[in-house]
């Protein structure tokens, strides 16, 4: 068979389902002959294939794109393909709808901008459904350990960002002590009781986990000598941290590190897992675990909404922005002691403290000799509503606390 220049072999290979052999016997050639055609055919330039340019209007562009389509129900249309297999130049669609992805959402083709963004919205709120059925389920363990104390001086302690195993040795001793002769109505852990780095946003090698040894140090060592120190008449708070709220966040997820967790220590729940029920103690948390799903902005306003207020006159957080408020009282998380003085017309003068940590100050992964280490001790006079503080500082050898001195030993000694 004479060759014909106008024959269309890229049509006929599609016609007879991408079988040469088929579609070079319906022009009587040989499948090498019909190949080499197709082959040398679809590298013709679009701008030299006169029966492709030619005016098209945005109509005519949309349906001849929406045939595409039709025609090739099993294939995801690229720009590459549309080129090939369509009867119009690139030069003709792109100026009217200037990139493919917005010519494919005129045509319908793909959502369009708006419906995309009402897609994302649904599958980021879908997203978060299941921590918020984490926190409906952790919510009953806000009050569930309150001691209702009428006297008129309540003495609270204070402890804020422990870290579990990270703890300054010394400085345990010295808060285990006081504890034993302070006798307070409540103790508050401000946050940050857990470090749990596995499920902090620093990469770490799976290998060196060791979340299970990480919690039953807490258990065995902070939460367990502090009951035994104040009584079963004490009150103990544990007030979401970012930490913990991390650990929340990955049980809902069933991250890696957790299900080592579940696995070690044979799927206890959260509460079990944070020592509420052994320890008798009350989770503080309001913050919404969905806002992880969106932005880090969200998450850390979620993370304000953590606080507690005593008595209608004295409130813990764990964040700086608890003075705000307008009351007396004490923050945590940046693990350096801050003293400064307010004044309000219920309260008249009174402080905020930013409490330094108990976290061990020669951390690897930051400057942790800028850190200080200490714990507020404080008494509330409820019926004149007055707020006294006794700031216990835990130096690098010595601390005083209700005026006994505590040196540190050498096996406490810290670099």
């Amino acid at each position: 068979m004479k060759k014909d220049s106008r024959t269309d072999y890229i049509e006929l290979y599609v016609e007879h389902g991408g079988n040469y052999t088929k579609a070079a016997k319906t022009l009587g050639i040989s499948q090498s002959t019909f190949r080499y055609r197709y082959e040398r055919q679809k590298r013709i330039s679009f701008s030299e294939d006169e029966k492709k340019f030619k005016v098209w209007t945005p109509e005519e562009c949309i349906a001849e794109l929406r045939r595409i389509v039709e025609s090739f129900p099993a294939q995801v249309i690229t720009r590459n393909f549309f080129r090939v297999h369509s009867n119009i130049s690139e030069s003709t669609w792109t100026g009217h709808f200037g990139t493919f992805s917005e010519f494919k959402r005129q045509a319908s083709v793909v959502p369009t901008r708006h419906q995309h963004n009402l897609e994302k919205q649904i599958a980021k709120h879908a997203a978060a459904d299941h921590y918020r059925e984490i926190r409906k389920d952790m919510a009953q363990w806000e009050h569930k350990y309150v001691i209702k104390d009428t006297s008129r001086y309540v003495k609270i302690a204070l402890a804020f960002d422990l870290h579990d195993r990270d703890i300054d040795p010394f400085y345990l001793r010295v808060w285990l002590d006081t504890l034993r002769r302070f006798q307070p109505s409540i103790v508050c852990f401000g946050g940050d009781l857990f470090d749990l780095p596995e499920f902090s946003r620093w990469t770490q090698d799976p290998r060196t986990w060791d979340v299970t040894g990480r919690i039953r140090f807490a258990h065995d060592s902070i939460l367990g000598p502090t009951r035994k120190a104040v009584g079963d008449d004490c009150q103990i708070d544990l007030i979401e941290g970012n930490h913990e709220y991390r650990l929340l966040r990955h049980l809902a997820d069933a991250t890696p590190a957790l299900r080592a967790v579940l696995s070690d220590l044979h799927g206890l729940t959260i509460p079990k897992l944070l020592g509420l029920d052994k320890f008798q103690v009350n989770y503080i948390a309001q913050a919404d675990l969905a806002a992880a799903a969106y932005r880090q902005i969200d998450l850390n306003k979620e993370l304000r909404r953590n606080f507690i207020i005593y008595h209608e006159q004295f409130l813990v957080h764990h964040y700086p922005y608890g003075a705000k408020m307008g009351m007396p009282g004490a923050n945590g998380h940046y693990h350096k002691h801050i003293s400064t003085p307010h004044y309000s017309a219920r309260f008249g003068a009174y402080e905020w403290h930013q409490s330094g940590a108990g976290h061990r100050r020669d951390a690897d992964y930051t400057e942790g000799e800028l850190w200080q280490n200490g714990f507020p001790l404080v008494i509330l006079d409820t019926l004149r509503q007055h707020t006294l503080f006794d700031y216990v500082t835990i130096g690098e050898s010595v601390a005083v606390s209700g005026g006994k001195f505590y040196y540190r030993t050498p096996e406490e000694r810290i670099v």
